[in-house]
């Protein structure tokens, strides 16, 4: 399926990046890769992903260490709409 991006994600990664490249600038280029590397997975085979209804009715959820992609199915489109760290409230995030 075709991935789009929302207009959260470069601002999210961003976050991500910045709060581990304060202790770990290396692992922050390489976590962030893999964030993305999560998001091809994603576009792949996106009904493996958990359904997370408390979250939006048609949200799904991939997990990549303590952060989370939070996405939706579209027709033939997989929208990526946010990645945040996992420990926040989800359900309150309203997608």
């Amino acid at each position: 399926m075709r991935i789009e991006l929302s207009a959260f994600i470069e601002g999210d990664l961003s976050v991500i990046a910045d709060f581990i490249a304060e202790g770990a600038p290396v692992r922050a280029v390489t976590f962030i890769q893999e964030i993305r590397a999560c998001f091809a997975r994603i576009g792949k085979d996106p009904l493996l992903y958990q359904l997370r209804p408390d979250i939006g009715s048609d949200a799904r959820v991939a997990v990549v260490g303590r952060y989370v992609i939070l996405f939706r199915i579209r027709d033939e489109i997989v929208k990526i709409e946010r990645v945040l760290y996992g420990g926040r409230d989800l359900p309150n995030l309203m997608l």
